[in-house]
Parts: C-alpha cells; sequence; structure tokens
C-alpha cells in the first residue's frame, strides 16, 4: 500500500512537472512574439543603419497635449503651440542615452530624436497627421494642416499632398521651417505608431 502510494504521488508529480514545463515554454513563445511585434512595430532600416523611434500614447502625453492647446480653435493653433513647447526645451546631444517623451518633459533637455518624438507623440494624441523625416543624422516632424494662413509657406508636396516642416530644435521656430536638405538626402517618411514607411511616388519641396 505504503509502494503504491509513493509510486502515484511520483507519476502525480511527473504529471505536475510536465505541465509547469508547458506552461512556461508557451509563455517563453509568447514572450518572444511579442518582442519582435515590439521590434517591428519601432524599427526602421535606414542608410545610417537602423532608426528605433519610441513614441508614447500614454496619458500623461494626451493631458499635456491638451492642456497645451485646450484655448486653440483650430489645428493651426494647436500645431503651433506644440511645437513652441518642444522647441523651447533645450537643445543637448546624447551619445547613448535616448529619453521617452515623459522623460524628456522631466529633463527638460533632448536632441532631435527626444523632442521629435515628444512632438509627433502630442500631435498623435490630438489626432492631427504628421510623420517622420528621416535624414543623415537627423530628424524632424511633417504636418498635414489646411490654413489660408499657410498660403505662401513652402511645404513638402508627398504625392500631390502638401506637409508643412516642424523642426524641434529651432527655438522659437514656425510651421513650415525652411527644408534644411535636398529631396536626395530624405531616407525614409515614417509614420512612427505602425511603423509604416510612405511610399513616395513623387516628392516636391514648393508653395
Amino acid at each position: 500500500m505504503t509502494l503504491y502510494f509513493v509510486t502515484m504521488t511520483s507519476e502525480r508529480l511527473k504529471s505536475f512537472a510536465s505541465i509547469i514545463i508547458a506552461i512556461a515554454f508557451i509563455l517563453f513563445v509568447y514572450g518572444t512574439y511579442k518582442a519582435i511585434q515590439i521590434v517591428d512595430k519601432t524599427q526602421i532600416g535606414t542608410k545610417d543603419g537602423t532608426y528605433t523611434s519610441y513614441v508614447s500614447s500614454s496619458k500623461n502625453i494626451q493631458d499635456k497635449a491638451y492642456s497645451l492647446t485646450q484655448e486653440c480653435a483650430d489645428d493651426f493653433c494647436k500645431v503651433q503651440h506644440l511645437l513652441d513647447f518642444a522647441s523651447n526645451i533645450p537643445y543637448k546631444t546624447q551619445t547613448f542615452q535616448k529619453n521617452s517623451p515623459q522623460k524628456t518633459i522631466q529633463k527638460n533637455y533632448g536632441d532631435c530624436d527626444d523632442k521629435s518624438n515628444l512632438l509627433i507623440s502630442m500631435l498623435h494624441a490630438l489626432g492631427i497627421e504628421a510623420y517622420f523625416v528621416l535624414v543623415p543624422k537627423h530628424i524632424f516632424v511633417i504636418v498635414a494642416l489646411e490654413d489660408k494662413r499657410l498660403s505662401y509657406t513652402k511645404g513638402l508636396w508627398i504625392n500631390g499632398k502638401k506637409y508643412y516642416t516642424l523642426e524641434s530644435t529651432a527655438k522659437g521656430s514656425t510651421i513650415g521651417f525652411p527644408l534644411q536638405y535636398g529631396l536626395d538626402k530624405i531616407e525614409a517618411i515614417v509614420e512612427p505608431f505602425s511603423n509604416k514607411k510612405l511610399d513616395i511616388t513623387h516628392l516636391e519641396y514648393k508653395l
């Protein structure tokens, strides 16, 4: 009887161990799958290597975007207010460390990556169409706006649609900052929340 009990207990322990191993394996596979998904959604290949975005849809960023634009009646005002906030954060280069939008606000400094990620995250929170433009050693934001105040401002025309440059590293800059790079230097135009490159068939910089 004792031997039978010991044998049954041993078999149960083996079964239990097998279940634990199976669960651990499933969790490992799931974790690996999620990690691959995250990488796939944040990294984009360029001539300089791989660019990793770190945009945010957090409530803190949403609240910040709404608080900065609560007195605005149109998208032109909203975009300019968000640009004012991002461009007035002191510029500071960081060789290894990249800050999330929340950290950039907390530290009150950042490079072109940090400030552009913050700016586009706030624009996204307000539902305003915007993209990253990747050029050698730099990144900036473009935004789609229809406003008569921009009639005489040059923009980046992509497949027949006009977008305006937002330069977060130029303190006090306005919507439609002059393009500082030739069109041939543009490596990719990316929607960072879906991590999709725009399929560009025609590109111009003009009024």
